[in-house]
């Protein structure tokens, strides 16, 4: 295929974006995702100790809604609150964390909402609805519904071929652990899923599972730009290891990191894997137990971009090929 322009170019990198998107199996929306085998979200309070697992006491979901919802959506928490049988607490409950909405220009483009780190103005965009939480039982094991919104009333991105939020869950006092999910909904009391949504991150902050035999697993995209992918990840404490799958790679391992620290390894990127997802994969320990572990990932590629982790990967999970794998080593 011949492109007479760099415009052209551009347009068919949006084109094999879209088509990947829809070629995903739409079930629903919940963030973690049944798939990633994930219990839980996890942000402390703004006083905690990072030892216990959070590197900045924010995370940041963007959310994805298809130019065809036309109707309302909603966005969903589950068990808000904090000092409730799934919190983390240390010593009496003291904690509290605010979560916001944002939508309009800049929600999603403006760079310092794809970074990391909340610095800057990485709440960008129009504040569409936010509420602090603290020690309460009324939304223990129960729902709190944002909305309703317009679909319009997010940032329209047209690589996404949809309109954008965000929703931003921040540590504000206290130094416990809040554990939460999320769940896109056209429904306030009820979780109906929305064709075609989707929910990303680029820092992911979660509780592994208590069950030695879980397996957990994430899904970064692979953009046709990447040549090499940075993978980092943020206080492991020995609850045994990481390792990556994709068309091209068979559970090649990651280094972990030890209580509140940070470790990375690189990764080259072959031709096959761009425009894939990867999936990364969490084993438990099976000789120790570890319990209560909170665990931050990120993943970047060559120029120090982030890259998003999708809860419906784009283009399905991936499936590693070995002919890809042996053509790769006769290079």
């Amino acid at each position: 295929m011949r492109f007479s322009s760099k415009f052209e170019i551009k347009r068919c990198r949006w084109t094999i974006w879209l088509l990947l998107m829809c070629t995903v199996q739409i079930s629903a929306q919940p963030a973690p995702a049944e798939e990633e085998n994930i219990p839980y979200l996890v942000t402390f309070g703004a006083q905690a100790d990072r030892s216990w697992g959070d590197d900045d006491f924010c995370q940041i979901f963007f959310i994805r809604i298809p130019t065809t919802q036309k109707e309302p959506i909603y966005i969903r928490v589950f068990d808000p609150d904090t000092g409730g049988e799934l919190d983390e607490g240390k010593g009496d409950f003291n904690t509290k964390v605010r979560f916001s909405v944002y939508g309009g220009k800049g929600c999603y483009t403006n760079p310092d909402a794809q970074n990391v780190d909340p610095v800057g103005n990485y709440n960008s965009g129009n504040l569409l609805a936010s509420k602090s939480f603290g020690e309460s039982n009324r939304y223990n094991n129960n729902w709190y519904s944002f909305g309703p919104f317009n679909p319009l009333e997010g940032e329209y991105v047209e690589k996404l071929d949809g309109q954008v939020f965000k929703i931003i869950a921040q540590g504000e006092a206290g130094d416990d652990g809040n554990l939460y999910s999320y769940f896109l909904s056209t429904m306030s009391k009820e979780n109906h899923e929305v064709d075609g949504g989707n929910l990303f991150t680029y820092e992911y902050t979660f509780r592994l599972s208590n069950n030695q035999n879980n397996v957990s697993q994430i899904y970064p995209y692979i953009d046709d730009r990447t040549i090499s992918v940075k993978i980092s990840n943020f206080d492991w404490d020995n609850d045994g290891f990481i390792r990556i799958v994709s068309v091209a790679k068979n559970g090649e391992l990651c280094p972990v990191s030890g209580e509140d620290n940070w470790i990375e390894r690189e990764f080259k990127i072959v031709e096959e894997e761009k425009d894939t997802s990867m999936e990364i994969q969490f084993i438990k320990n099976r000789n120790q137990k570890i319990n209560n572990n909170n665990v931050v990932l990120t993943v970047q590629n060559q120029y120090g971009e982030m890259l998003p982790f999708f809860v419906i990967p784009i283009g399905g999970v991936p499936v590693y090929n070995a002919k890809i794998r042996m053509r790769v080593i006769e290079r």
